[in-house]
């Protein structure tokens, strides 16, 4: 269905789309002048050992110090004592009325802290900022002074940041209007397609001809634009749009309103969802057959976000965690639409393919970017600047490691720009393998490869290393024994080739694991210190968690694991959905293995397992779902994967797709061999 005629239909039923939009602007101007505006104001504080740490007396003379001397731990202590129910009742006689938070401040690997108040009345507010900060130190005193440690072996705090004259913070009040005007402009549209499919099946049943039973072709001599709106779509080419603004704007970058859930790739994948609404309500698609188990798969995740929005209305939350909430409701159905338009609105095999080469393609660009900064210093994300669009999230500098810069090209942070590298190297593999891309040459097919895999030890990190060995056993061992060697001796090859070209960086990386198991990296103890604290907020709400969102770093800290933010958020029963997505796509890839009929589409099924296996391991190494390119990417594939095994069931059941001629039917066999089995079933 085109866009001209999706506009002719909202043009017939003007008397359902026009008073519905007009209200909700109504309602959206109302609630702009009703609406407080909030101010922010901030401090920062960092903890600082004693001079004669070095000079430990017995017991290192400071409990809370630490004996390994990172004041992490110690820092995490004071955290916890200033967000107590107790703390707040002192701070409430001390006159601390409005919402404030401490946490680790953002992207900080040492014990920095912040300090932060929200509230209506801006004097009030730079006044409880200063009553916190002060009240932090004689915090930190008391404890040290509970634990009973001796004199000269205080932790003390150091004021980096003092209290910050309040800012305005529109933000909410512009999310409210938002989300007013959206859903009132999508009830109308929804509304008017559904009276639309209403009039057409009463006409059908009078025995009349459908209005515009055939697309309306523009006449001779129309412009280019109207061209452009007339031409029918399909799903591929949405969804290439989508992958278009992905992946190569900054993920960072969102509409004011929205928050980090606006992105303009989920806007358009939202329209996208509209538009596959419209053209399965005029009759023009129906789902794909045999693509209905990654559908059931997030209509259970989706139920139980649902559950949790609901369940959690009772709890005591602040408007952040509120609006967090509703942003989350956002990003599901985004993701929603990802799987219905890969699984329900890809009619053909071969646009399938196409769109799976488009992704490749632009993740080689997304990795050649990434080079770039890593050979430059600099990050290519900071100087892109769009009209309209803010970071959704507090600026990240160049991160280093060690003597080396971490590049992140247009992803949030290293780690997504890794992360999005190992779950599309399978498939850069499967690419240049493929004997219908022979006749492309060597450069065009081994040069994704190369970028993203030579990408990959770039980034500096562990997330990076694990997905290779991922992707390593899971492809290789079912592979050829000639084809199999060869690529272990480019392995080999690869690791002195980047030993010699980029000296210390294999050092680094091994330092990285040795670091992590020694206990010694400061990176994962600020990790590991926070698992606790996990079980404490998971058992609160141990079945449906506190709502999906809301366990934001303002609010709370940063996880670094997407089954333990999985855990606080959506409690026990999200777990299981998290580890049902994952194996979903384990799933699709094994299936597509075991009945493919040709060996390309035997390593396509062998590169979807191996990405949804890297998609499984990683979770534990950051929070992955956060980050919304690499979120965006895995939903896709996710039905991208579910969308192929439909094709592929039905070429081996010999039964025709929309794409082309019915596949003969397999011979049948005397013995019953496990493929031979799996035909039946499917059949």
């Amino acid at each position: 269905m085109s866009i001209a005629e999706i506009f002719r239909v909202l043009a017939r039923r003007w008397y359902a789309m026009v008073p519905l939009t007009l209200l909700s602007l109504v309602a959206g101007g109302y609630l702009y002048t009703t609406v407080p505006v909030t101010y922010e104001s901030q401090s920062q504080l960092a903890l600082v050992n004693s001079s004669r740490v070095a000079r430990p007396a017995p017991s290192y003379g400071n409990p809370l110090a630490y004996a390994s001397g990172s004041l992490i731990g110690t820092a995490d202590v004071l955290i916890r004592a200033l967000q107590s129910p107790e703390t707040v009742v002192v701070l409430r006689g001390h006159g601390v009325t409005d919402e404030y938070g401490v946490d680790f401040a953002a992207q900080a690997e040492g014990p920095l802290l912040t300090l932060t108040v929200k509230g209506e009345d801006r004097d009030k507010v730079l006044e409880e900022t200063r009553t916190i900060t002060d009240y932090a130190a004689e915090q930190l005193q008391a404890l040290q002074q509970q634990a009973r440690v001796p004199d000269g072996y205080y932790v003390q705090s150091a004021r980096i940041v003092p209290p910050q004259k309040p800012v305005s913070q529109p933000k909410s009040r512009y999310q409210k209007v938002a989300a007013v005007v959206v859903f009132g402009v999508t009830a109308a549209f929804v509304l008017s397609f559904v009276l639309e499919a209403r009039a057409g099946a009463r006409r059908r049943a009078r025995g009349l001809p459908a209005l515009h039973a055939t697309p309306p072709v523009p006449r001779p001599g129309a412009g280019r634009v109207r061209r452009m709106l007339s031409r029918p779509l399909d799903a591929t080419a949405v969804l290439t749009g989508y992958l278009a603004l992905a992946l190569f704007l900054p993920s960072n970058l969102a509409l004011p309103a929205l928050g980090g859930a606006g992105t303009p790739a989920n806007v358009f994948a939202l329209l996208g969802l509209f538009w596959y609404l419209a053209t399965w309500c005029c009759g023009r698609i129906a789902p794909a057959p045999g693509t209905r188990s990654m559908r059931t798969v997030i209509l259970v995740l989706a139920l139980t976000v649902l559950m949790s929005y609901v369940a959690n209305q009772d709890r005591i939350s602040s408007q952040k965690e509120i609006l967090a909430a509703d942003r989350g409701l956002i990003v599901l159905l985004v993701w929603v639409a990802l799987i219905v338009l890969t699984t329900a609105g890809i009619q053909d095999r071969q646009r399938l393919d196409v769109l799976l080469r488009r992704l490749v393609v632009m993740g080689s660009v997304v990795a050649a970017l990434g080079l770039y900064d890593f050979v430059t210093g600099t990050n290519i994300a900071d100087s892109l600047r769009i009209p309209g669009l803010n970071s959704s999230v507090a600026s990240v500098a160049v991160l280093d490691r060690g003597s080396f810069t971490r590049p992140r090209s247009l992803t949030a942070h290293p780690l997504e720009f890794s992360g999005m590298l190992a779950i599309l190297l399978p498939f850069a593999i499967w690419y240049a393998f493929d004997p219908a891309r022979r006749h492309l040459g060597g450069f065009k097919r081994w040069a994704p490869v190369v970028l993203l895999g030579g990408g990959l030890p770039l980034t500096v990190s562990r997330t990076s290393i694990i997905g290779i060995l991922v992707v390593v056993l899971v492809m290789v061992p079912r592979w050829k024994p000639e084809r199999r060697w060869a690529a272990i001796g480019i392995l080999l090859g690869a690791v002195a080739l980047f030993k010699v070209l980029v000296p210390g960086l294999i050092g680094t990386i091994t330092g990285l694991f040795s670091g992590s198991l020694n206990n010694a990296d400061s990176s994962t103890q600020a990790r590991t210190v926070k698992y606790p604290k996990i079980y404490e907020y998971f058992v609160q709400d141990p079945v449906f968690g506190r709502g999906f969102g809301t366990f934001t770093p303002e609010r709370y800290f940063f996880t670094d694991n997407q089954y333990l933010l999985t855990l606080a958020e959506l409690g026990a029963l999200g777990a299981a959905c998290l580890l049902l997505l994952g194996l979903s796509g384990v799933h699709n890839g094994g299936a597509i293995r075991r009945l493919a009929r040709s060996e390309s589409d035997r390593e396509l099924g062998q590169a979807f397992f191996a990405s949804a296996m890297v998609a499984l391991v990683v979770g534990a190494t950051f929070d992955t779902l956060s980050f919304p390119m690499f979120a965006g990417v895995f939903f896709l594939l996710l039905g991208l994967g579910g969308s192929c095994l439909g094709f592929v069931r039905h070429e081996a059941a010999g039964k025709p797709t929309a794409g082309g001629e019915a596949m003969p039917a397999a011979p049948a066999r005397a013995a019953r061999t496990p493929d031979s089995s799996r035909l039946v079933e499917t059949r």
